[in-house]
């Protein structure tokens, strides 16, 4: 049976990545986390402006609709 580097070998723990792509996500996430803090903020509170301003704009549109069907 010939010898193949590439082929998936069994890690003393059982749950070996043989790609390494796990452990290069985490490290990927884990430097990027500090980064993205101040901008989740930001965004939670650009979204929530978004929300309040969609919820007044039907409240807006229900009552026109209202007004002319009942008018």
């Amino acid at each position: 049976m010939a010898h193949n580097p590439h082929a998936p070998q069994p890690g003393p723990e059982g749950s070996h990545d043989p790609a390494g792509s796990t452990q290069m996500f985490r490290a990927f996430v884990d430097e990027g986390e500090p980064q993205r803090g101040p901008q989740v903020a930001a965004a939670s509170s650009g979204s929530r402006t978004g929300v309040i301003v969609a919820v007044v704009a039907v409240v807006v549109v229900l009552g026109a609709v209202a007004w002319l069907a009942l008018g």
